[in-house]
């Protein structure tokens, strides 16, 4: 038994470190190939499609498009872009892997502009063009297959059916809080250090993000207090610090193009339909 697992286990081993994070350069452990992560993309896609109401009201497809595209194009990645907006009273954002992204009008009560919905767009931007999801499926696989080798171990020299539950509880719970859960609010961190990158380099200051984070920062406080090492995402004053730490790098590259961003901010408070094709492409709409 633990030699036929081994044996599925190693072929796995020999791909690690055979991509690297943009920005970060983190060594990756990467499994799937671009088409199948492409293609949970799509199929997830398909899925989003049948279960939620997306909108075309102009108030938030109009900012979305706009500055999707921008960062779009800061990528540098010819991904086939696509941006939609799911009519749901809930502040959430997310891109699949093909490349399409999805933004909740209940977003819009937390942006003031265009670089803080860049903040969040950035983000989960950066989590597909970090391969985030092809890298979580890749670790859940190795980690299902540490554990079934541990597993394994165990029943051989484990002859109690309770000692048997409890050592798999453990097992269970050792996975979750020490490597999948920890990977999860790591990369939620990396996506936020792209991100943050990511809209200097369309254009966008880079300062709006703490302004955004402050905000989620209030509502951490009124939610339910779940402990660091239990949580998916890291608290929003960790992902403030870090913003800190990482803004020097973003400002020298904001500065770069400051003098094309100084008209980039536009108040989505004024933004109404365009009379063209021109507004959607960037130029403010009066």
């Amino acid at each position: 038994m633990k030699r036929t697992i081994l044996s599925a286990l190693l072929p796995l081993l020999i791909l690690l470190g055979c991509a690297k994070a943009p920005v970060t350069g983190r060594t990756q452990l990467i499994v799937l190939g671009p088409q199948q992560e492409k293609a949970l993309g799509f199929q997830a896609e398909q899925e989003i499609f049948k279960t939620e109401k997306i909108t075309h009201d102009p108030r938030y497809t109009i900012p979305v498009k706009r500055v999707g595209m921008r960062l779009a194009k800061a990528t540098g990645l010819n991904l086939d872009w696509k941006f939609y907006v799911v009519e749901k009273d809930v502040p959430n954002a997310f891109c699949l892997a093909n490349g399409h992204v999805f933004v909740y009008t209940g977003l819009f009560k937390y942006i003031d502009d265009d670089a803080q919905l860049a903040t969040v767009m950035g983000h989960e931007i950066g989590h597909a063009i970090a391969h985030h999801v092809a890298e979580k499926v890749s670790v859940n696989m190795l980690t299902g297959i540490a554990t079934a080798v541990a597993t394994a171990a165990v029943n051989e020299h484990v002859k109690s059916n309770e000692e048997r539950m409890l050592y798999d509880a453990a097992l269970g719970i050792g996975s979750q809080v020490g490597i999948l859960l920890p990977y999860s609010r790591m990369q939620e961190s990396e996506a936020d250090h792209i991100g943050l990158i990511l809209m200097a380099e369309a254009c966008y200051d880079p300062r709006e993000a703490l302004k955004f984070w402050e905000k989620f920062a209030k509502l951490d406080q009124k939610g339910p207090q779940v402990p660091v090492y239990l949580r998916t995402h890291p608290l929003s004053r960790q992902r403030i610090e870090n913003l800190k730490r990482w803004m020097p790098q973003a400002l020298k590259i904001y500065d770069e193009c400051h003098e094309k961003a100084k008209n980039s901010t536009i108040s989505l408070k004024k933004v109404k339909a365009p009379k063209s094709e021109e507004a959607l492409l960037g130029k403010p709409v009066k």
